[in-house]
């Protein structure tokens, strides 16, 4: 009885040996099919009009290049005080406008809620 049982699985591992070592079959050739004539590929004009960028605005800099390095850190120090943001563009690195537009926003969301924060109040005029 237990010759019978290590025989079973001796036996099923050599079938499978087997199977794994017949010759591959003869390929199989692909199907004739009738080509249709292939037409010329028609002619690029002679001069093709080269596409240059359009120039990139001033802002696309950075706000330190834009107004430089006191004109730009008072902005970012404003963008900090009022944006209640996690992660602010408040970083001389970026654009004035987007700075800018970070402040705007964020004092904009004071309207009618309270006192807005110092930053967001209009400068008094200097005499």
């Amino acid at each position: 009885m237990r010759l019978a049982f290590l025989a079973a699985p001796v036996v099923a591992l050599a079938a499978l040996t087997a199977a794994c070592n017949q010759s591959d079959p003869a390929p199989v050739p692909p199907p004739e099919t009738a080509t249709a004539p292939v037409e010329a590929p028609a002619q690029p004009p002679a001069e093709v009009p080269v596409q240059t960028p359009a120039a990139t605005p001033a802002s696309s800099g950075s706000c330190l290049d834009e107004i430089g390095q006191e004109a730009a850190t008072r902005l970012v120090e404003q963008c900090r005080a009022v944006s209640p943001a996690t992660r602010p563009p408040c970083n001389t690195a970026n654009p004035c406008a987007m700075i800018q537009g970070e402040i705007d926003r964020s004092c904009a969301l004071w309207e009618g809620q309270g006192d807005a924060p110092e930053e967001c109040r209009p400068a008094a005029p200097q005499t």
